[in-house]
């Protein structure tokens, strides 16, 4: 599986000084390294080099300033077929073989100073969940499970602290910034309504806690703090999950 590329070539890009996610925004792998603008850089997992695999990373080119595919290391697979290559140094696109078994990344092509026209807004939205995620909950070429995106975990903290009874939004809102539109727009369908600006956690709210936060939340959030300090309502062990 493609999920299976993804811890070797995360430890390729750290190596080279860049922080590295999985998953943000339909990319396998995203890497930003310091600076304004920050560099990026995306990487498309996928089991075999492919004719839609390229023009996947083609379609990357416009958001980020270096695009690499990565393929499982073959003896004489396409991977290692010359023609592939020069088709890769004509479009701008690096060309990773990765022995997932050894951990060891094969640099076959590298990423040519050809840019098209970047497309920013997509850019800005890449960066803005890549900055927003917190940690790297998705490994790189999961198909089979939902994505933790960054706003599925601000309304996660908004269920696990709704868990003790009802609440505002604005009493939220220290854990989750986001917690009013959350709320109100309900698109998981997790919270209810109780009355004007209170909303309590519905059923499946509770079973999406079941099932991404199983262990119980301690301890809960208090409003009125009593010694003066207020709890987001999420156990270190909730926190570590989400992230």
């Amino acid at each position: 599986m493609e999920v299976s590329l993804y811890p070797p070539v995360k430890a390729f890009l750290e190596r080279l000084d860049f922080e590295v996610k999985g998953e943000i925004r339909g990319c396998d792998i995203v890497a930003t390294r310091g600076g304004e603008p920050p560099l990026v850089v995306i990487v498309e997992l996928k089991l075999g080099l492919s004719i839609e695999l390229i023009l996947q990373a083609v379609d990357r080119l416009h958001t980020a300033d270096d695009v690499w595919i990565a393929v499982p290391a073959t003896r004489r697979g396409r991977d290692r077929d010359r023609r592939a290559h020069r088709l890769c140094r004509l479009l701008g696109i690096g060309l990773l073989a990765v022995n997932a078994k050894r951990t060891n990344v094969e640099i076959l092509v590298e990423p040519t100073p050809y840019r098209p026209r970047r497309n920013l807004p997509k850019r800005r939205l890449l960066l803005r969940e890549f900055a927003r995620r917190r940690g790297d909950p998705t490994h790189g070429g999961s198909t089979r499970q939902p994505i933790m995106t960054a706003y599925r975990q601000q309304a996660l903290d908004c269920a696990a602290a709704l868990r003790d009874g009802p609440k505002r939004p604005r009493d939220l809102r220290p854990i989750a910034p986001d917690a009013g539109s959350i709320l109100l727009t309900n698109v998981y369908g997790w919270f209810e309504r109780v009355e004007r600006g209170i909303y309590r956690l519905g059923p499946l709210g509770e079973q999406a806690l079941r099932t991404w936060l199983p262990e119980p939340l301690v301890p809960p959030l208090h409003l009125a703090g009593n010694s003066g300090k207020k709890s987001d309502g999420i156990s270190s062990t909730d926190r570590r999950r989400v992230a």
